[in-house]
């Protein structure tokens, strides 16, 4: 099998490293420079990775995700930021308008960007023998985060990536049945026993951290009061009208 191709098959979160390691400075390089050369619509490059090495930030990060002590205990941390600042230099440069918050699709392109930057610095990650997981939860936390690292206004913390040494091995997860993701031409009904499938293929699994099985797990999620913070904190930063 081709080595990108296994490693992408058999790409797994790891949360447990060692605290000892210390990631090289050749090896972080080699992990930002391929971050930077994800796709990007139009090269326009809409996000920007702020490298968090500071205990006593990371430590703060924690305080706030206390879910997350790898944020701590990883050799390195990395937050992703949607970033808008850069156009809005460019327009002001060009003594142009910038009405970046009467539309959500600036935020969908800064979104897709540092997405695509993050799944490459993951499987660059990968490839190097180091782990990582990924960490959204950092979202509820916004505001706060922009305070702390100095964000200026048309940037927002989209999510973080925990690079280290893993110490805990652990087994690649199952994704859902094909035909529930994959459809040729056009978008085809399935059965929800595939969805009862692989709520099955789970429970079997065995996550030790999961407490709710699959299909209650997202029931639950999209039933409750919606959370709003993602909103307040693009309004914070200017990105979404007050």
């Amino acid at each position: 099998m081709n080595k990108t191709i296994e490693i992408l098959k058999n790409r797994r979160s790891y949360r447990d490293f060692d605290e000892n390691h210390v990631i090289s400075k050749e090896d972080l390089q080699e992990i930002l420079d391929a971050a930077r050369q994800a796709p990007s619509w139009m090269n326009g490059q809409f996000y920007s990775i702020i490298v968090i090495q500071e205990k006593k930030l990371r430590e703060q990060l924690v305080k706030w995700n206390p879910g997350n002590p790898h944020m701590l205990k990883s050799s390195v941390f990395l937050l992703f930021i949607g970033d808008l600042h850069r156009t809005k230099m460019v327009s002001t440069a060009h003594e142009s308008l910038y009405p970046i918050d009467e539309s959500i699709e600036p935020v969908i392109l800064a979104t897709t960007d540092a997405a695509l930057a993050l799944e490459n610095a993951v499987i660059a990650t990968e490839s190097l023998g180091l782990g990582s997981v990924v960490v959204g939860s950092i979202r509820k936390h916004g505001k706060e985060i922009s305070r702390l690292l100095e964000l200026p206004k048309y940037t927002f913390p989209l999510f973080g990536l925990s690079i280290g040494k893993p110490i805990v091995e652990m087994k690649v997860k199952p994704r859902l049945p094909e035909p529930a993701v994959i459809h040729y031409d056009r978008y085809h009904p399935y059965a929800y026993t595939l969805i009862e499938q692989y709520n099955e293929t789970m429970e079997a699994f065995g996550e030790a951290r999961e407490t709710k099985r699959w299909r209650q797990k997202f029931s639950d999620y999209f039933a409750a009061e919606p959370i709003i913070l993602t909103e307040q904190l693009l309004k914070f930063q200017h990105l979404l009208k007050q």
